[in-house]
């Protein structure tokens, strides 16, 4: 089996997804909105896939590791956002669900996470 694209990566293309939509959002919103609350959360949604994708150029499984890390903090930082934006009304109860109550990008970062540092431990890996 040879190696894909990181950028065909399903972990990749689901960060992008969920990156986009939350963009189309903010892009409604007032001035105030977008510069506030708005950029912090075009910020930490993209710094998820841009993390994972930095974690793939990195040579060392310690290095790897950190930057999936990184990508995970990132997407607890985007959740935390979303509360506020919905707590301010800028986004819909729907839209907050949509975005945080998908378990998917839990599972997306967790999972390379999980299998690296099973591997460094020598742990057997239950995917």
């Amino acid at each position: 089996m040879g190696f894909k694209e990181i950028e065909e990566l399903r972990i990749v293309k689901e960060t992008e997804k969920i990156a986009d939509k939350i963009w189309e959002v903010i892009m409604e919103w007032n001035y105030f909105a977008k510069d506030s609350v708005g950029k912090q959360l075009i910020k930490s949604t993209n710094s998820i896939g841009a993390n994972i994708i930095e974690s793939q150029g990195r040579f060392y499984p310690k290095d790897v590791i950190k930057f999936l890390y990184i990508a995970r903090g990132s997407l607890k930082e985007t959740k935390y956002w979303l509360m506020r934006a919905m707590k301010r009304k800028l986004l819909t109860k729907d839209d907050y669900k949509e975005f945080v109550e998908d378990q998917q990008t839990n599972q997306l970062t967790n999972q390379p996470t999980n299998k690296l540092t099973n591997q460094q431990t020598n742990k057997p890996n239950h995917d």
